[in-house]
């Protein structure tokens, strides 16, 4: 079953998609926090990171840059999702890193380290979502990962090398554990994560909201995560508790609303496809009783 659009570029997912419904829904800023606490734990990763940019300075910007980044592949045309692809793959070919230990020099555009950076990102993202509430069925959260080969391709990834459902995500997680390590880099970017610097006058706000978000993304990591970074989490059941009241609690907020916040991307989306392309869960609810019918789910 697939809706009629516009003439106009529904872009790399479109209205029909997963990506499309699930990347307008406002659990995912905890998961980008989630993915960077994820993405701290490859020493070469973070290294690349900590060498290439000053992000403490400019944490907000780092922040709505991915935003935008994510939000433009996710709902801009298929030009625009292009364009930002280009951009990210020209300036990862600048930059390099130096392993202080060795003295090797590496690129950050190696082929391992772009996979780790995608696969903790878009893992974050599915696992926020779904364990917050978000009505998604292990046959979408196998659609979403099959999706995201265009965003992998897009930052210069082979799409064939990239996990396309959850079993190949799990065992692309269980080689690569090994790698894994909670060095200097990684504590900097938690205790950056923990307290971000902020205007003396929004200090309050820092230590109401910001720590709080902080504390949920990061108490949401894998065990391994916890266990390497030395600090513990509470049982599993609790932090379940409290993503699915927090993301009950945010989705009260209209959409209306939180569509207006920059870079609204899904409003010109929606001016673009016309009105029935707005994103909502409701319709992956639709979509998750179609598919699991037996015999219907391959023709959407």
């Amino acid at each position: 079953m697939t809706a009629t659009w516009t003439n106009a570029d529904p872009g790399l997912f479109g209205p029909d998609s997963v990506t499309w419904q699930a990347h307008a829904d406002p659990m995912m800023w905890v998961a980008g926090i989630r993915a960077l606490y994820l993405q701290a734990l490859h020493p070469r990763a973070v290294r690349g990171v900590m060498q290439n940019s000053d992000f403490r300075r400019d944490a907000w910007g780092r922040l709505m840059r991915t935003a935008s980044f994510v939000g433009t592949t996710t709902y801009g045309t298929t030009e625009a999702a292009e364009r930002a692809g280009a951009r990210v793959r020209k300036i990862h070919r600048r930059l390099g890193a130096t392993d202080p230990d060795t003295g090797e020099r590496y690129g950050i555009d190696e082929p391992a380290l772009l996979l780790w950076v995608h696969c903790a990102e878009i893992g974050s993202y599915l696992h926020v979502l779904r364990r917050s509430g978000f009505p998604l069925t292990d046959a979408h959260a196998d659609r979403y990962l099959a999706e995201h080969r265009h965003s992998a391709r897009l930052v210069g990834l082979d799409p064939a090398s990239v996990p396309a459902n959850r079993a190949e995500l799990d065992a692309y997680f269980a080689r690569v554990r090994p790698e894994l390590a909670a060095g200097a880099d990684a504590h900097e970017v938690d205790d950056f994560l923990r307290r971000p610097p902020t205007h003396p006058l929004l200090v309050p706000a820092r230590e109401l909201l910001w720590r709080r978000v902080a504390r949920l993304a990061y108490d949401s990591l894998p065990p391994y995560a916890h266990e390497l970074y030395g600090r513990p989490a509470p049982p599993h059941a609790t932090v379940t508790r409290r993503l699915r009241a927090t993301g009950a609690l945010l989705r009260l907020i209209p959409a209306r609303l939180r569509r207006q916040l920059p870079p609204r991307h899904v409003l010109r989306a929606m001016a673009r496809l016309g009105p029935a392309a707005r994103p909502a869960p409701y319709k992956i609810g639709r979509q998750a009783a179609i598919l699991d019918r037996p015999g219907e789910g391959a023709a959407d």
